[in-house]
């Protein structure tokens, strides 16, 4: 059993005896294929000169700002997008952050990389006390190493896969605010059930730590609530199990986004999407990983495109909320589909 606090260890462990863990670094279950070096430099060459107009937004993506007053106001269940994969929940009286990432750019500078199309409805000092930051892993989209040092004194908990708890103390973040899971453990945080879940996916802030801490989805209980977020993900057999043994789900927050057949792998398409909804026996499907950052070579608006024809064929329910509008988990009003306008011809 992998040590679960860090203040905890007399010294940092090295995950040595994670199932997970082979030759000093984390794998997935079925490998995910890495590109040769035809295929990397295929893929430098179409991001730095075949790189379609239509993967930024023409006209600004509309939000609704939000405030502490709001929030404190709101009823636990209460989601907010604030844009790609971070999500503002309220739960059992306390407010959570999945990746919050509120940089101008998901880089590691911010003078190069690709830029946010929108503000997040809230500024980091706006927020109110967190009662807990979820990680799904380290790429610099879903762990913002400025984000991290301004929240971190508000902030109660860090829940993470393994490795990345270290990154996380290394960088100034109190260790006994950590806690860091191996897939399938699970641990109870001021009334909300965390559990880590297998995602096939990989790990790195350069090019030299390549899967030296792992990524992981997770399974949100509380309130009456079961919620399944994503985190990045290829798809993978382990979604019908995460189903089996945790669903069925209320509703699932499931990456599409950022998929191209050059990386299959590591990202899903959008009909890998809703099988994966499918397979958690989720029923209202939330996509995230979309709408906020140029990761890819599809038009920015064709994820929620893709996603909502695929889900509405199949009758599942799919909510697209503008970023900082309020969703009640629990009864999940209709959302509209508000990037319609800005990409009519």
């Amino acid at each position: 059993m992998a040590c679960l606090s860090i203040s905890a260890c007399s010294r940092p462990p090295l995950h040595r005896d994670s199932p997970q863990m082979r030759g000093g670094r984390f794998r997935n279950v079925v490998a995910a294929r890495q590109p040769g070096w035809r295929e990397t430099l295929k893929i430098i060459w179409r991001f730095a000169f075949r790189k379609p107009r239509d993967t930024v937004p023409a006209q600004a993506i509309p939000v609704q700002p939000l405030s502490a007053a709001q929030l404190q106001a709101a009823p636990n269940g209460s989601l907010y997008r604030l844009g790609h994969s971070t999500m503002l929940l309220k739960l059992a009286g306390g407010f959570w952050l999945t990746d919050p990432v509120f940089s101008e750019r998901a880089s590691p500078v911010q003078w190069a990389g690709p830029r946010r199309f929108h503000a997040p409805p809230i500024d980091l000092d706006e927020l109110p006390p967190i009662e807990g930051v979820i990680l799904s892993h380290d790429h610099y989209d879903h762990l913002d190493h400025a984000a991290i040092l301004a929240l971190a004194p508000k902030v109660r908990h860090f829940v993470v896969p393994l490795g990345v708890g270290e990154r996380l103390v290394a960088w100034g973040v109190d260790a006994s605010k950590v806690q860091q899971l191996d897939w399938w453990q699970s641990t109870e945080v001021a009334g909300v059930r965390l559990v880590a879940t297998p995602a096939r996916h990989f790990s790195g802030r350069s090019l030299r730590d390549r899967d030296r801490t792992l990524w992981a989805s997770w399974v949100i209980l509380a309130d009456g609530l079961r919620l399944f977020f994503s985190g990045d993900t290829g798809y993978h057999a382990g979604f019908a199990e995460i189903g089996q043994r945790h669903g069925p789900f209320d509703v699932t927050m499931v990456e599409t986004g950022a998929y191209d057949p050059l990386w299959p792998d590591v990202h899903m398409q959008p009909e890998e999407s809703l099988q994966a909804h499918l397979d958690l026996r989720g029923h209202t499907l939330l996509p995230i990983h979309n709408g906020t950052f140029d990761l890819a070579l599809h038009a920015w608006n064709d994820p929620f495109d893709r996603i909502v024809a695929l889900a509405e064929a199949r009758g599942v329910p799919v909510l697209t909320p503008t970023m900082g509008e309020p969703v009640l988990l629990s009864h999940p009003e209709p959302t509209a589909r508000w990037w319609r306008p800005l990409t009519a011809a």
